[in-house]
């Protein structure tokens, strides 16, 4: 017999347990009040012969209640329950003391791995860690109702970044208006920072900015070149006027001009870059930064704007250097190509660009590829028209601006009326329904799948509901960089933050994870198979989409369906599955669950049928999601490249490639590391296993990782197969 505990965990059933707990109570009666012996071995031997395959420990609990007060032992039966009442106590005011000491200890598999970008070991992570323990702990046990922690635990839904949520300031990830803290300027711990006149200049107020963001938030933050690109001529003018007043030449002073201003936008570029790697923000890590580049952004500053994303591009294609001054991938900032008519075809103006990209991908996998084309298609803001706009971090996409009619709510001095408005607004949160448990619940009865469904996703309502209380209690003081000085928005001190969480101008997420096995559960198909189980695959998205729509009408509130990067949850997700229904053949034998929409990792599928396939599904994740495709190493076939990226531009808004960037420090082998069959890393050269002398970066859910991962998701990189070889270039 199993026992079934109160976090979900199943244990093998030990009847001293039960003598012991008795004993203890029979400890604090008299007389013929006591429980013998034989009737103990009696309550004992009533629950075995129920010859239950498993029983939860509460169940056990009211029997032995209900055969004291058989047996008289009414005074007994109340102090047992007292002791039963007492433990829970116990249980609830001390859950900290454990996970605290496993973190300072590096005992804990959990937080050694919970972020691929997180090192536990270092004080500034473990300091993060330590605080997100005692939040996680006030939030189950006084923030969340016992039916949302219950459904948490057992890997029904997941509450993400329940060790930020007692903090009510804190909301998810955001689009920084850049443009208006460098133009209008802003405030930073108390100290008026003005109008940058010089490209350098705006580039280090740009990584100060980004740092006091994300210290003020939990998820991950973009920016816009864009918002940089007229500094560059700002710098231009400054050195072309200093070699007229030298009373050289007009060609001379417009190159020397030109020669200096690319040296400065280099160093400008270099300068960001180092910033933003080597700061550490309240989150214990360097901040988790988007940059995008966008040429369709502006006209007036377009060939300025192209020069920095030039020397962006050609930095991430040299690197950063590693402790052993060996160039390696970084896994920040993130780079967010736009796909547009000026840079993808071979005549066009910005196609160098485009080369640059592909090889910067080959190298260094990023950046990753917005199509211009797609997005408006799907993208209509309030007045009918197509927008284009960069994701917040690795892949929440905000929805259409619908404030346009309420005009500047945020009070942003950069505010167009009658123009979408992206910058500036933010995500309120997130919370993951786990669609094979839902499929397994149901028995493959799909009546019951819909019933079950339908209960899951009001869970997820319920709890996405009480981010969204949290963050309305919120005013603007409790982070001016966001709120007051132009971030998010111009709010007056005091001013509550209630307004931006309606009206469409901010999101929250409804997130989803292993559409995949849930299809393949209940119709035998993968949802891959261009038929039914495609069908029933597009049904269960449709089906998340109307219950948003339905909460969105009803609350005014931009509830959002969202394709969940789970980088720990998909091994706790396994983990439940497993737990409550066993192991499945190719439903729950792996230690991961295959995130949102995506083909599984394990499924032989060509790189251009596997991103037209999930452009369907992506459609129904409005919210948020990216596909990828993974390659060998492509810097020797760059033309392979060139035929993805014209090829996302056509078919779908958001796509990467996941090369294999890695180095040994000890011998140093510069190919791809490995994973053994006990998912362990080491070097196929030399066989070294260190953890601390290997650099190994992999795409974790849309963004770099380089800091290793769980069981469950090593488990799922070594079994990517790949989508492309290094022979066709061609569909």
């Amino acid at each position: 017999m199993k026992i079934v505990k109160r976090d979900g965990h199943i244990v093998d059933y030990d009847p001293e347990k039960i003598r012991t707990a008795i004993q203890k109570a029979n400890t604090e009666v008299r007389g013929k009040e006591k429980a013998t012996k034989e009737e103990i071995e009696e309550i004992i031997q009533y629950i075995e012969d129920l010859n239950k395959k498993r029983i939860l420990v509460e169940d056990i609990q009211d029997i032995i209640e209900e055969k004291l007060m058989e047996f008289d032992k009414y005074q007994l039966a109340k102090r047992y329950i007292t002791y039963r009442y007492t433990r829970e106590l116990v249980r609830k005011a001390n859950t900290t003391d454990q996970s605290i000491k496993e973190l300072i200890e590096g005992e804990s598999e959990y937080w050694n791995s919970e972020n691929s970008n997180k090192n536990a070991t270092v004080v500034t992570t473990q300091r993060d860690y330590l605080a997100g323990i005692t939040s996680t702990d006030i939030t189950r046990r006084f923030l969340l109702p016992e039916d949302i922690v219950k459904a948490h635990d057992e890997g029904i839904i997941h509450f993400h970044d329940a060790d930020y949520f007692a903090q009510n300031a804190l909301h998810n990830c955001e689009l920084i208006n850049l443009d208006d803290m460098l133009q209008n300027g802003t405030i930073i711990n108390g100290v008026m920072i003005e109008k940058p006149h010089r490209f350098i200049t705006a580039a280090t107020i740009a990584t100060q900015i980004i740092l006091a963001v994300s210290s003020s938030s939990y998820g991950g933050a973009t920016v816009s070149l864009t918002h940089l690109a007229p500094f560059v001529r700002a710098s231009y003018d400054k050195y072309y006027k200093k070699y007229k007043d030298y009373k050289l030449k007009e060609e001379d002073c417009k190159k020397l001009a030109e020669m200096d201003t690319r040296k400065e936008v280099a160093d400008g570029v270099q300068t960001f870059n180092y910033q933003v790697n080597s700061m550490t923000n309240t989150n214990g890590q360097a901040p988790f930064l988007s940059v995008n580049m966008y040429l369709g952004e502006t006209d007036e500053y377009k060939d300025e704007l192209a020069m920095i994303i030039e020397e962006f591009l050609n930095q991430r294609i040299q690197g950063f250097k590693n402790e052993k001054g060996v160039y390696i991938t970084p896994a920040f900032p993130k780079l967010l190509y736009v796909l547009e008519e000026d840079n993808i075809h071979e005549n066009s103006k910005y196609w160098y660009l485009t080369e640059l990209a592909a090889k910067c991908t080959a190298k260094r996998m990023v950046p990753d590829y917005i199509s211009e084309k797609v997005m408006k298609e799907l993208k209509k803001n309030e007045m009918g028209e197509g927008d284009c706009y960069p994701c917040m971090g690795c892949r929440s996409f905000l929805t259409p601006d619908r404030t346009m009619s309420l005009g500047n709510i945020s009070k942003a001095k950069n505010y167009v009326e009658g123009k979408g408005k992206y910058y500036g607004r933010f995500n309120q949160g997130v919370v993951t329904i786990n669609l094979p448990d839902v499929a397994l619940s149901s028995k493959k009865d799909m009546d019951k799948f819909w019933k079950i469904f339908d209960e899951r996703l009001e869970l997820c309502h319920k709890a996405l509901q009480l981010r969204h209380k949290r963050l309305s209690n919120v005013t603007s003081d409790v982070a001016p960089i966001l709120w007051q000085h132009g971030a998010l928005a111009r709010l007056e001190k005091g001013e509550s933050i209630h307004e931006l969480l309606r009206h469409g101008y901010s999101t929250i997420s409804l997130g989803y994870a292993g559409l995949y096995e849930c299809v393949k559960y209940m119709t035998g198909h993968s949802h891959t198979d261009n038929g039914e189980g495609k069908e029933f695959g597009l049904q269960v998205m449709q089906h998340m989409n109307d219950a948003t729509k339905k909460w969105k009408e009803e609350e005014d509130i931009d509830y959002s369906v969202y394709g969940t990067p789970i980088e720990s949850t998909t091994y706790k997700f396994a983990k439940c599955l497993q737990q409550r229904f066993g192991k499945i053949k190719g439903i729950t034998d792996r230690s991961y669950i295959t995130n949102s929409y995506h083909v599984p990792v394990f499924e032989e599928i060509d790189a251009f049928s596997k991103l037209k396939l999930e452009s369907d599904f992506q459609k129904l994740s409005p919210g948020g999601a990216i596909s990828y495709v993974e390659t060998p190493n492509l810097q020797n076939n760059l033309d392979a490249v060139i035929e993805v990226i014209k090829f996302i531009y056509d078919n779908i808004m958001y796509a990467e490639m996941n090369t294999k960037s890695d180095y040994c420090q000890k011998c140093g082998y510069d190919g791809e590391i490995l994973i053994d069959d006990n998912l362990e890393w080491y070097c196929p050269n030399c066989g070294n296993r260190d953890h601390n002398t290997l650099n190994v970066a992999r795409r974790t859910c849309g963004y770099i990782g380089s800091n290793f991962w769980n069981k469950g998701r090593t488990q799922e990189i070594k079994e990517r197969v790949l989508h492309i070889d290094n022979k066709v270039a061609g569909k």
